[in-house]
């Protein structure tokens, strides 16, 4: 492929639609945001036009609807799914066990061993930031998740720059957007004051400039890459939710008995949507299925969520029984014991855990109520 030096691009529709065209030539199943079932999902995309033009999205808690509002590819804000269902998938079959057919003794046969290649099209800011923090978890620590690190090392990243915020988002908390810092082989931030769709396009990686070389593109002017920061700076400063973190993780450390946690759990169905939802939720169990007609045994790893009663279950009996048990484990976790374990914050600020709570409970305002009510106390 030519050479090409790092600097500001512009892509216009076709040079998109070459994108998706040389990222599958290259062997990759590019997948991204589409609009099915009144949703934007992620799935495979065949060409710039499986993109969601046009539709915008309005979040809330406990409220996700579409409306048709502009024409751009990426007015929406973040997806339904996050992207680890590619990276670190729902259910992995693990092995299978047969019976060898001398009937003396048993065979393993190891399970899914194919690892597909991605690229992931329109990741946003704060989901790239989930797939940093599962890097670190699940494939630089001392347990390494050899799937996992197989399919990241072979995905291929396309980064989106947020130019609107949407009614849930609180990125800007945390510095996890809306623009992509690092993580990604290109990035686009995409133009809406143009007449024709128009994305200013980064090089993050040597491979990623080698894909970019094979496109017809053009080089930013510099009023072009200053509406493009622009609408990044417009869209940090428009976040639908703060969530001050100054002392968030001792707050929530020494407040094991306040009352919220109950007031949550009355209101919390314990359904797990907010764990599933979650671009850096992570935990799984295994099941094993048993097939009396072959012979056959597997165990299968499939994705669990610390909201079921037996998440926590050891020898006796579940830990946390209690609903406010689970859902303060839950937010403790994610915002303050994350850190002791990995270093990080294990939220990104995406939203989707207030958008796809069917209670429309709010990590942001949980937070919010413990801090101010400490406050009064003080």
């Amino acid at each position: 492929m030519a050479e090409l030096h790092p600097g500001t691009w512009m892509l216009d529709r076709e040079g998109l639609n070459g994108l998706l065209a040389v990222l599958r030539r290259l062997g990759f199943r590019t997948v991204g945001p589409r609009e099915r079932d009144g949703a934007i999902v992620l799935d495979t995309l065949s060409s710039a036009g499986d993109l969601p033009w046009g539709w915008r999205d309005e979040q809330g808690p406990g409220r996700y609807r579409l409306t048709r509002l502009g024409d751009e590819a990426f007015g929406c804000g973040v997806p339904a799914q996050s992207w680890k269902r590619f990276l670190h998938p729902p259910e992995v079959r693990l092995f299978e066990v047969e019976r060898r057919a001398d009937g003396r003794g048993l065979t393993l046969v190891p399970g899914d061993a194919a690892i597909e290649s991605y690229a992931l099209i329109g990741v946003r800011a704060c989901d790239l930031n989930a797939i940093l923090v599962h890097d670190r978890v699940l494939s630089q620590g001392a347990h390494r998740d050899q799937g996992y690190a197989a399919r990241r090392e072979r995905a291929f990243i396309v980064a989106v720059n947020c130019t609107r915020s949407g009614g849930t988002c609180f990125c800007a908390s945390f510095d996890t957007g809306p623009r992509a810092g690092s993580g990604f082989d290109l990035v686009m931030t995409e133009l809406s004051d143009r007449n024709v769709p128009a994305f200013v396009v980064e090089v993050g990686t040597v491979r990623g400039a080698e894909v970019l070389a094979e496109l017809p593109r053009r080089p930013a002017t510099e009023a072009e890459g200053r509406s493009a920061d622009d609408a990044i700076a417009a869209a940090r400063h428009a976040m639908g939710r703060r969530l001050t973190t100054d002392g968030l993780k001792e707050l929530l450390q020494r407040n094991p008995d306040h009352p919220r946690w109950q007031d949550a759990a009355r209101r919390c169905l314990t359904c797990g949507n907010c764990t599933m939802a979650c671009p850096t939720c992570f935990c799984t169990d295994c099941a094993d299925v048993t097939d009396l007609v072959s012979g056959r045994a597997a165990r299968d790893r499939r994705w669990d969520s610390c909201f079921n009663l037996s998440f926590s279950y050891i020898h006796g009996g579940p830990m946390r029984r209690s609903v406010s048990a689970r859902y303060r484990h839950w937010m403790t976790h994610k915002l303050a014991s994350w850190f002791d374990q990995f270093g990080t914050s294990g939220c990104v600020g995406c939203g989707r855990c207030i958008a796809w709570c069917p209670a429309g409970i709010d990590i942001t305002e949980e937070a919010r109520a413990i801090r101010g009510a400490e406050a009064k106390e003080g």
